[in-house]
């Protein structure tokens, strides 16, 4: 097939390393933009952050839903050309892309529409609050270009093509990198400026895609964007993404709840801790989904080509690679956690704060790398329902032991210790069910 690589064959730690380490510079980048934007906000003090760290929480949720056709490309286009089936592959690569375009463009407009009663959601002071819905209403715009840049970086993933959306995502972060100062302090636009420059950095990103795949490197023999959907296409993306976008989506609602119970036993200190220290969490999160998501792609070509053995040593190869991983962040989180912190938020009362979270939140990194190692596994079977129903049990359970804790006596400290232990019990419910599996699907 053009444009794409055989991951059926050939060495399985060469193959998935060079599938994984482009899909953790691109996760990386992402972050990296909001991380960026906190960062230069920072220099405003811990009330901007506030403002930006609650549309983060949306941003992470537009992310989520993105998911949906993320996933979708990843195993569906994976799975067509592991069966050699080029039709398919075109078929499924135009309609993630039209799905994502429609739903980007109805999600954009209803967090547009209603701003202001979202962002009250946080009991924010007024001034804190309007700076919100200005920004939030900023990036809703782009939003487009968010949802088709992710349904495009799923299907070159799907092709063993990774390191494509990690050079083009790199080219957006560069740009963001360059025009926040310019646009927070030259032309001293504030909050304002890190959303206009999100916008044009997304925008960027999503423009250079639809170069590199019209002109550039040709997937396919090439394949129309947008067309007619079509019911069996569009019912097998929706049944391989909805529970993975599901499952993020609601991680991010569940996180705006913890959002206002940490202002509300925080203040606005407390929402600030849980929004930048997110960041900083998302960041080994974001880019330990690399060995996930190469996962993901290397067993979707081998279990359709039923290569099972090649499908298990993936999986324990990644296993070791992200126990390694898992290691280094809790060390880094529980020894250097406020030095980290005060990177984003220089101001003392904001870092001390951060620094607690990010050692209560080190304790769980081991496990939430089993989780993640587990959940390439599932998707790339297309088994994209047990991870769902893990993430949704254990993430909704956050929120009353968390009213719980603060409730004895643990103050804000609670909401840190309740994100913490439900992450522990996802990484090892998520290991049970595989093996109890294992045999079925294997």
């Amino acid at each position: 097939m053009q444009g794409t690589k055989n991951l059926t064959e050939g060495p399985i730690r060469r193959q998935l390393f060079n599938l994984a380490l482009p899909i953790m510079g691109t996760s990386f980048i992402q972050m990296a933009y909001s991380i960026t934007d906190m960062a230069w906000v920072g220099r405003l003090g811990s009330e901007a952050v506030a403002a930006v760290g609650a549309v983060g929480i949306l941003v992470w949720m537009t992310y989520s839903i993105a998911l949906l056709n993320k996933v979708g490309s990843e195993v569906s286009v994976g799975q067509s050309i592991g069966a050699k089936n080029i039709e398919n592959a075109r078929a499924y690569s135009s309609h993630n892309l039209t799905i994502a375009l429609i739903i980007s463009l109805c999600w954009g407009l209803l967090l547009f529409v209603f701003a202001h009663p979202v962002i009250n959601i946080y009991k924010l002071e007024p001034p804190i609050a309007n700076n919100a819905v200005n920004y939030l209403r900023i990036v809703s715009t782009a939003f487009p270009f968010v949802f088709l840049s992710a349904a495009f970086t799923g299907i070159h993933n799907a092709a063993g093509q990774s390191k494509i959306p990690f050079y083009i995502n790199g080219c957006g972060l560069i740009l963001n990198i360059i025009l926040d100062p310019i646009m927070i302090f030259v032309f001293d636009m504030g909050t304002n400026g890190a959303a206009w420059a999100t916008w044009i950095s997304e925008g960027t990103v999503c423009a250079l895609f639809v170069y590199q795949v019209k002109k550039r490197g040709i997937l396919f023999g090439g394949f129309p964007f947008f067309v007619r959907l079509k019911g069996k296409y569009t019912q097998q993306i929706f049944q391989l993404g909805l529970p993975v976008a599901m499952l993020n989506t609601l991680f991010a609602i569940i996180n705006i709840m913890m959002g206002r119970t940490a202002s509300t036993y925080g203040g606005h200190i407390g929402l600030t801790t849980l929004t930048a220290g997110g960041q900083i969490e998302a960041i080994a999160w974001n880019t330990s989904q690399g060995f996930s998501t190469a996962l993901s792609a290397f067993v979707a070509q081998n279990y359709a080509a039923k290569e099972k053995e090649r499908v298990l040593g993936a999986y324990h190869t990644t296993l070791k690679m992200t126990a390694i991983f898992g290691i280094l962040c809790t060390l880094l989180f529980v020894c250097f956690g406020s030095e980290l912190f005060s990177l984003i938020v220089p101001e003392k009362t904001a870092y001390e704060a951060g620094g607690i979270f990010l050692r209560i939140d080190g304790y769980s990194m081991l496990f939430m790398m089993l989780e993640i190692t587990m959940q390439g596994l599932f998707y790339g079977t297309g088994r994209t329902v047990p991870p769902a129903v893990i993430s949704i049990i254990f993430n909704c359970l956050r929120v009353p032991l968390a009213i719980g804790l603060t409730a004895l006596g643990f103050g804000v400290a609670g909401v840190w210790w309740a994100i913490s232990i439900s992450s522990m019990l996802k990484g090892i419910v998520s290991f049970v069910w595989f093996r109890i599996l294992q045999k079925k699907i294997l």
